[in-house]
């Protein structure tokens, strides 16, 4: 059931469909080297597929799992004795700094197109230098209508699927347990038609029949489907709402569902600052320690150290005036444009500079008394305008004493 045109490819029309930027490189013959980032069972694979497929290219395939640095330099070598390869490899995040620098000099030489294929965000999981010298596209996550799709596609067109006489009766239990993976959903599929076939003229699926023949509840949690992004959810509004025994159950369904242990100290780190900030600076310390410590020790050793942070968190006061200042200054970036920078504070490194009057008049903060000057730093345009208000907390309370008593009445702290 494997697709072998763009015109057969369920989904990722903003990619493949027509006019879209994969489907004219294609057609014209010049593609980047590439890293297609999302959920499994989307099509990554299937795109890799058709493109050498479509270009006539020879085809190289690697599990970045099972495979390491003497696999690629083999492909490599085989790659130089013909006139343009490609070479895909999944789960390209898996590679280690070594292996993906193996790539780097036949990538950048021509000598293969590399398609990588990834579940995890590329910024954080390829290194700068392989990403640099490839394109990524997004693919989206498989929308109820095409699940339902590739069931009808499967069942007209599939070779031993199309003999039967199968009517799809219902599709909730199929499409939940599938977890949007169109790999999972078809061999679901082919599995609950095989069982009833052999007693039945007429297979009728049922969500009841799917979930008899799974011999399994929708799972409590899966990394790649939608409750992957319920549970997050959950997790971070349980810390937001300072309930760390909510907070610690949630984390312990992700641990449970094995998910990445990066991937969760990670949206704790940004938690640390949106959601807590100066109202407990030493929330972000910590949030980052549990970053570097989890990223070298792995499960199950982390899960103890993920939990200590999650509690912590959520025990903390909390705060989002970091989050709205910089959206508030986003705004007025957004509404005013490239505003002048005031010419007391401009850098002065030439005489030209200096002649221009860039730098004259700035007063030199720490010769003031407390170490202050009362100055302008804002453009003409924009001044008095406050970004940060500081949160109603103990520690924020003392920052808003600090700069009232430094400002007056400027910026109404």
């Amino acid at each position: 059931m494997r697709p072998a045109t763009l015109d057969d490819l369920v989904g990722q029309e903003h990619l493949t469909g027509q006019g879209s930027i994969l489907r004219m490189a294609i057609s014209q013959g010049r593609i980047p080297s590439m890293i297609l980032w999302g959920p499994p069972g989307v099509g990554k694979t299937t795109i890799a597929n058709i493109i050498a497929h479509t270009l006539q290219l020879p085809y190289f395939q690697l599990s970045a799992i099972s495979s390491g640095v003497k696999d690629v330099r083999e492909v490599i070598d085989q790659a130089r004795m013909q006139s343009g390869a490609i070479l895909f490899i999944d789960e390209i995040h898996r590679f280690n700094k070594g292996q993906q620098d193996a790539l780097l000099g036949a990538v950048e030489k021509g000598i293969i197109t590399l398609i990588g294929a990834t579940t995890e965000n590329p910024s954080f999981e390829v290194n700068s230098a392989l990403l640099s010298r490839c394109q990524v596209y997004v693919l989206k996550a498989l929308q109820r209508k095409d699940l339902i799709a590739l069931l009808h596609q499967a069942l007209e067109k599939d070779e031993w699927l199309k003999q039967q006489s199968v009517e799809l009766k219902e599709t909730e239990a199929m499409i939940n347990i599938s977890g949007g993976d169109a790999r999972k959903l078809l061999n679901l599929l082919d599995l609950v038609v095989q069982t009833q076939v052999k007693e039945k003229k007429q297979v009728v699926i049922t969500d009841a029949l799917v979930m008899q023949v799974a011999q399994k509840k929708i799972a409590l949690y899966d990394k790649q489907g939608e409750q992957h992004y319920d549970i997050i959810s959950a997790f971070i509004k349980s810390m937001r709402g300072s309930d760390p025994n909510a907070a610690v159950y949630w984390l312990a369904r992700m641990i449970e569902g094995g998910e990445d242990v990066k991937f969760i100290a990670r949206r704790m780190l940004i938690f640390a600052s949106e959601d807590i900030g100066n109202a407990n600076p030493n929330a972000l310390l910590l949030a980052n320690a549990t970053f570097d410590a989890v990223s070298k020790i792995g499960y199950p050793e982390s899960r103890i150290i993920l939990s200590q942070c999650a509690t912590y968190l959520a025990s903390s006061v909390k705060s989002n005036a970091a989050y709205a200042a910089i959206g508030a200054a986003s705004a007025a970036v957004q509404q005013y444009g490239d505003l002048p920078v005031p010419l007391h504070i401009r850098n002065a490194p030439t005489r030209l500079m200096k002649d221009m009057d860039y730098g004259k008049g700035y007063q030199y903060s720490h010769l003031g008394e407390g170490n202050f000057i009362e100055q302008e730093y804002l453009p003409e345009k924009i001044k008095g305008n406050k970004f940060y208000e500081p949160g109603n907390n103990a520690r924020e309370n003392e920052l808003r004493k600090f700069l009232k008593e430094r400002w007056k009445d400027k910026y109404g702290y």
